[in-house]
């Protein structure tokens, strides 16, 4: 593939000259201080060496040294001049832009974050001034709409309709009511007077106001449920818990009575992660309590049950939303930067016609009065009104969008760049939510020896049906103690068990380890002891539904309930079970391991109260269950196989722990837990002790369904000439799946899967191996991703950019706006970013055209993008119809405005030519003034609803929409261009 690129790593040939000659001197200089300086600079010189060599070599040739490499530069650099000569080329621009800088860091030196001490009701108390808790998502001040004149008016009364409406939902926000607890009572106050060290009070579906530790709740179990869409982008409700020694207290007001503080870290962006500590100094002993993220109520998210009580802890910008909260940008269409460059070289044209005319006038008296008198008289070659024209069209354009009964719930939050939906070239999609339909189906289950799919699923359900009858049975027949079944546990492993025990373990690890809730119509979920009767009731309630942070959790609890173990009931420390016979099995929760990025996986220790067996499962992704495991012989193929299929797989292990175990390990936990300093390294390094020789129950593997018409559409877009990148977060074999089922890639196609590289010296080769493939889809790794980009950067991306599909798999979100940046710098095209998620809204705000999906993830992408669709599917109409008609009609309306300067200013100028170059004025000037605005305005702005074919025709032929992005071999030309070519010939 496109072997006409050099793929040279770039050094100084000048530097790598400096470099021998060091070495020289050093190596006659003997033995010394020398020698050492010798051996370095010869390692330089070898690195020189490599940086020289062609990027084509074989292994053979090849020697990796990482002491040698280091990141290139971006591009060609000359040796830098020197003395005067570089002051005058470059150097007082590199000494303004460093005085700049200065200047800039000086006025907007932010105030450093510090960790702080938070004493409970007692704001008064805080050493330090913290920020009101307001919030402000103006752009301007009052100063920025000073009247500049009437064509601007349009514009600026745009931006300030906008500007006043978000002042008014910052006021709406802003003046929302509280109660705050006192020591006399609850008072109303708003939410900007909210100050670090009060005392909140929120109701159930009331919005938390700022930061807080969550001291107390209404309900019983101390624990309450909140929903957090508008935060993270996830739409499951998250399980916080109130710290037990605020809890515990007998009445709302004795919070009063105890001398307690809270020291919280300092404000950062995580909005995973809270290490602080609780402190009651009026105990004896003093209390000390860690906290974490369970602990917190981040501002921004809804309480969905009970009644909450929090201290403050971090206020307006200080608060988690608002520090993730970056400024987009003010994205400006490509149409109005060439409009722009367009106008100013008619401002050339109209000072070199003004001085040819003084010119030929013979420079007679006042010549400078008569240059400012042509200057006025040919401003009409300045198209000053269509700037009006121009807003008012994207005005329509938006307006068209939104009406259209074809793609219903679309919604323009960005009026000012509809045109790019007509030239764009790359469009980078997630996967999850996006392609794929976020709706989780459980489809296969693997125990080591056996298989069932979806066709098998009763089989498993007899098999729990007849393991938990005879062990009821069995129950009815002795009472038998807690000893005999651990040891008959213990000796398990020595013995094959049978196929219907494995089943039976497998399904009741499914159901337990998680972090799923049941929900119910009539509550909001099982509150304490008082109502499980109640909840005995609701057990056989059609109703029921699961909350969860991953929908993937929530279809392997549904699939256990559909195979007769179902999960009714569950808080804090307990959970219950209903067996096929209608047996209510409960389990006390010890500990409870949620799922990070970074572990890649979730365990649970639960008791068996009936037995008071102590078991430790886990599940997890396959590459962090592996190590983990006992020895097996067929995970790594099944995992492969079952992504091969487009199925999530996850593998579950458990390990029995005996009472002593346990103990030591709580208060191993319990001390890392306190930990003030790497408090989260201490922690895990405990946790991982008990990972070890895990016994595998079972594999497990949930399809993600398409969205509907995802295939005719990627396949439309691509006859459209748009270039397709994918990039989420899941495992390469998954993604490359979805990619072929999609029709992202062809079956025909060929994939160059880029191995995984950890060094220079491997990327090297591998982009060797890469170029010599033509026309084949890129698979690629992030970690891969992210060595190539470190040391081949502008090689990779010339290579991936005349792949036909790319895909990119474990990105993160940071990863993913790095990828829209380089295209975007690389190749100077058009690129359009689309998804669904929290995940996706850097991309989204990076790109130059950015579109958000209103899914299962919640409405934060949908919130932060330009273009907001309802369905994957509607985004072919959005832009072969309104992206085409767009682009067209904004290009003949610049066309025909400027068109029209001309006519009236060579009219002038043949007129002065006549009489002698005198400057003269041809008409009046409110005949001038009318003829540029009213008079010719509704003729030209008729050109927004111009249609040259209709919408069924572009839909039926994209290759129609390709057209607005050809380039021509000379350099890039755009439609506006090259509409006003006609009108300039014509004159």
């Amino acid at each position: 593939m496109a072997d006409q690129i050099p793929l040279y790593p770039v050094r100084s040939a000048a530097a790598a000259a400096a470099n021998r000659k060091r070495a020289a001197y050093y190596s006659a200089s003997g033995p010394g201080p020398g020698a050492d300086r010798h051996s370095r600079y010869q390692l330089e010189d070898e690195s020189a060496h490599l940086d020289e060599m062609p990027l084509m070599m074989s292994e053979e040739g090849f020697e990796n040294e990482e002491s040698d490499y280091h990141t290139l530069p971006r591009a060609r650099i000359m040796q830098r001049k020197r003395g005067l000569e570089w002051f005058v080329c470059d150097g007082w621009k590199f000494l303004c832009t460093s005085c700049c800088d200065w200047l800039i860091n000086i006025c907007q030196r932010k105030k450093e974050l510090k960790a702080r001490t938070v004493w409970l009701g007692c704001p008064e108390k805080c050493e330090e001034k913290h920020p009101r808790n307001s919030i402000k998502n103006q752009k301007y001040n009052v100063f920025t709409f000073i009247p500049g004149g009437f064509v601007l008016a349009v514009t600026m009364t745009r931006e300030a309709i906008d500007e006043f409406r978000r002042f008014q939902r910052d006021k709406e926000v802003n003046s929302q009511l509280y109660s705050k607890l006192t020591v006399r009572g609850k008072v109303q106050v708003k939410s900007s007077d909210i100050q670090v060290g009060d005392l909140i009070i929120v109701e159930k579906n009331q919005r938390i106001p700022s930061d807080m530790v969550f001291l107390r709740t209404s309900e019983k179990a101390g624990s309450c449920f909140i929903r957090t869409d508008q935060l993270d982008g996830e739409t499951d409700w998250k399980l916080k818990v109130a710290v037990s020694c605020t809890q515990r207290l007998p009445a709302l007001g004795d919070l009063f009575s105890i001398n307690a503080y809270v020291y919280a870290q300092k404000p950062q962006m995580d909005i995973h992660s809270f290490e602080g500590t609780f402190t009651r100094e009026d105990s004896d002993p003093p209390i000390h309590e860690s906290l974490s993220i369970e602990n917190t109520l981040w501002a921004s998210t809804i309480v969905a049950s009970g009644t909450v009580i929090g201290v403050v802890i971090y206020t307006g910008k200080e608060t988690r939303s608002v520090m993730n909260t970056s400024n987009p940008k003010n994205k400006v269409g490509l149409l109005d930067l060439e409009l722009n460059r367009l106008t100013k070289a008619l401002f050339l044209a109209l000072v070199a016609l003004s001085v040819v005319m003084v010119t030929l006038q013979g420079f007679v008296g006042p010549w400078y009065r008569n240059l400012f008198r042509f200057l006025l008289l040919f401003s009409y070659i300045i198209p000053i009104s269509l700037r009006v024209n121009l807003d008012m069209g994207k005005a329509v354009y938006g307006w068209m969008m939104m009406k259209d009964e074809n793609i219903p719930g679309t919604v323009v939050r960005t009026s000012t760049i509809p045109e790019e939906l007509g030239r764009l070239v790359y469009l980078l999609t997630d996967k999850t939510g996006t392609l794929t339909q976020n709706e989780m189906i459980f489809k296969r289950l693997h125990l080591g020896t056996v298989s069932y799919g979806a066709d098998t699923m009763d089989e498993i359900q007899s098999h729990v049906r007849d393991s938990y009858s005879q062990m009821q049975s069995q129950a009815g027949g002795n009472n038998t103690g807690s000893t005999p079944p651990r040891k008959a546990q213990s000796s398990a492993p020595k013995v094959r068990k049978s196929v219907s025990s494995r089943i039976h373990e497998a399904v009741k690890a499914i159901v337990l380890c998680h972090n799923v809730t049941p929900v119910y119509e009539s509550r909001a979920g099982v509150t304490g002891e008082t109502e499980f009767a109640e909840a005995d009731q609701d057990f056989s309630d059609e109703n029921r539904t699961y909350q969860a942070s991953s929908p993937d959790e929530v279809a392997l609890v549904q699939w256990t309930e559909s195979v007769g173990l179902t999960l009714v009931s569950r808080d804090l420390t307990s959970m219950q079970l209903k067996t096929p016979s209608g047996q209510v099995l409960s389990f006390c929760i010890l500990q409870l391991f949620p799922f990070t990025s970074e572990s890649k996986r979730m365990g649970i220790i639960v008791r068996d109260e009936s037995t008071a067996e102590i078991t430790f499962y886990m599940k997890g992704a396959d590459v962090a269950m592996s190590p983990i495991v006992q020895y097996n012989d067929w995970l790594e193929e099944e995992c492969g196989n079952m992504a091969r299929e487009g199925l999530r797989t996850l593998v579950v292990a458990k390990k029995a722990l005996t009472e002593e175990q346990y103990q030591d390990f709580e208060s191993r936990y319990t001390q890392a837990k306190l930990s003030m300093h790497d408090r989260s390294l201490k922690v895990a390094a405990v946790v991982e002790s008990l990972e070890r020789e895990l016994e595998l129950l079972c594999l497990t593997g949930v399809e993600d369904q398409l969205q509907a018409d995802v295939r005719p559409t990627l396949e439309m877009l691509r006859n459209a000439g748009i270039k397709i990148w994918m990039l989420t977060g899941d495992k390469l074999e998954t993604a490359t799946c979805i990619a072929k089922s999609s029709h992202l890639v062809s079956r025909t196609q060929d994939i160059h899967i880029f191995r995984q590289v950890t060094s220079r010296g491997e990327a090297h080769l591998e982009l060797n191996a890469f170029r010599r493939k033509h026309d084949c889809a890129l698979v690629i790794s992030g970690d891969s991703l992210e060595v190539c980009l470190k040391y081949y950067e502008h090689e990779f991306v010339e290579l991936a950019c005349q792949c036909p599909a790319v895909v990119c798999c474990r990105c993160s979100p940071t990863q993913k706006a790095h990828i829209v940046t380089l295209l975007q710098q690389h190749t100077g095209r058009r690129t359009c970013a689309i998804g669904d998620g929290g995940n996706d809204v850097s991309m989204i705000q990076a790109a130059d055209c950015g579109i958000g999906i209103e899914g299962k993830e919640g409405k934060q992408a949908s919130l932060a993008a330009d273009f907001s669709i309802r369905q994957f599917r509607h985004i072919g109409r959005l832009l072969m119809v309104h992206g085409r008609n767009s682009y067209k009609r904004s290009a003949a309306l610049g066309q025909f405005v400027m068109h029209r300067g001309l006519i009236i200013s060579t009219m002038q100028a043949v007129f002065s030519s006549v009489f002698y170059f005198a400057s003269v004025p041809l008409y009046q000037g409110f005949l001038m003034v009318g003829y540029a605005t009213v008079y010719t305005m509704f003729p030209v702005f008729s050109l927004v609803l111009d249609q040259d074919v209709k919408p069924e025709m572009a839909m039926l032929y994209p290759e129609l929409y390709k057209d607005l992005t050809k380039v021509w071999a000379s350099g890039r030309l755009s439609a506006s261009r090259l509409a006003l070519t006609p009108g300039i010939l014509h004159e």
